[in-house]
């Protein structure tokens, strides 16, 4: 019989070594998190870096014309964002001159200033223009975007009864100064072109084929009306959908294979792009929660409570948007106009959630290569406005904006 000594022995070496075998197995276990399988992925071009500059809106605008292209059947063609920066500025200059200085003057704009200047302006390929004229690899627009501040109001505040015929170069000088001068005409794969031919035979797109819609309550829906965002300087003008038909234009897009520029707040704490590569607005779900776990979570200060939320470690409950929430967040400032960006297709989670893919222009920053998903109610919640291919519009929706 095995004495009591040796039996203890025994007993302890069998427990460590099944503590050893349950850290082992520990050390590698990893946390699933989000897990995505495409639904539906439309083509687009890569991913670009707008950097230290506030020109998102030529970045995902451009993205989408240039995705746009490769749906027509046209080549793959990097275009160039820093060309409509340069009309935009200069157009934005002179209507801040014309309004006295009232009237939002910086870096950012909207998804109409790009067709409008491919209407006007035509367009180039990157290759031809760069914007890069200032000694940096990369966009970095701090002094360029205070140096263009200083310039018109130094002219709208001058004490000279009457503004000089000289001002307007001088923001053209500014201008072709760090961005460069632009071309009148270039070769491009063997032929030449001016903007406009480019815009006209190479790119070949209808700029009045595209239209931005977005979803609130202070207009009538089914109508047009500009949209009240400082970065709307041009006063553009959105068309006004409920919720439902809005999400219902987006889906249909993407169905249809039509890539959807938009625009969107970004500062929701659900906005972890970087880290694990989703947009999302996560609710406490309760209903899988059991009584102990209840309690424990009730009695946690609302600071506890946000931290525990917003670690997104996987899936969960999301809040469910309504028309209401995302007119008093507009209301209150909670939504504003952050970012643009580009949603290129969809896909789900391991639970089975919709999310759809979106292209952002911040290098390949992330695990998804710059891309990243965004949860349906994100996406509900927190967009501004889009832009889309007229013709991805469901024909009911068309019918009651008159398109």
């Amino acid at each position: 019989m095995m004495n009591m000594k040796k039996l203890a022995v025994l007993l302890l070496s069998g427990l460590f070594l099944n503590s050893v075998a349950w850290a082992q197995e520990d050390s590698t276990k990893t946390e699933v998190g989000y897990e995505f399988t495409t639904i539906n992925e439309l083509p687009y071009t890569p991913v670009k870096d707008q950097n230290r500059s506030g020109t998102c809106w030529s970045f995902s605008t451009i993205a989408f014309l240039e995705s746009e292209m490769l749906r027509a059947g046209k080549p793959e063609t990097d275009l160039s964002e820093m060309y409509i920066v340069w009309h935009t500025y200069l157009q934005k200059a002179v209507k801040y001159v014309r309004l006295h200085g009232n009237i939002n003057f910086a870096a950012g704009g909207a998804f109409h200033d790009v067709t409008e200047m491919i209407k006007e302006y035509g367009i180039v390929p990157e290759s031809v223009y760069d914007g890069l004229n200032y000694g940096e690899e990369k966009h970095v627009h701090g002094e360029f975007d205070n140096m263009l501040l200083d310039q018109v109001k130094t002219v709208v505040e001058n004490k000279n009864k009457k503004l000089s015929t000289a001002w307007l170069e001088s923001v053209k000088g500014t201008l072709n100064a760090y961005l460069g001068e632009l071309p009148e005409s270039f070769k491009y794969e063997g032929k030449t072109y001016t903007p406009q031919s480019f815009a006209k035979n190479y790119v070949g797109l209808n700029m009045d084929d595209y239209v931005e819609l977005t979803s609130y309550t202070h207009h009538p829906f089914y109508s047009k009306f500009i949209i009240e965002i400082p970065d709307n300087w041009m006063w553009g003008e959105v068309y006004n959908l409920p919720l439902d038909d809005l999400m219902a234009v987006i889906d249909n897009s993407i169905e249809t294979g039509y890539s959807v520029a938009w625009g969107a707040d970004v500062s929701e704490k659900g906005f972890s792009t970087s880290r694990q590569g989703i947009a999302v607005v996560p609710e406490a779900d309760l209903t899988e929660m059991s009584d102990a776990e209840i309690a424990k979570w009730e009695s946690l200060s609302e600071k506890e409570k946000s931290a525990e939320l917003y670690k997104l470690e996987k899936p969960g409950k999301e809040k469910e948007i309504t028309q209401v929430m995302r007119q008093v967040a507009f209301d209150n400032y909670e939504t504003t106009d952050d970012h643009g960006m580009l949603l290129v297709g969809t896909a789900k989670d391991q639970n089975g959630q919709l999310y759809y893919k979106v292209k952002n222009s911040w290098g390949e920053y992330n695990k998804y290569d710059g891309c990243f998903y965004a949860s349906k109610p994100y996406v509900a919640y927190k967009t501004m406005s889009i832009m889309v291919h007229k013709d991805a519009i469901p024909k009911d929706i068309r019918t009651k904006l008159g398109l």
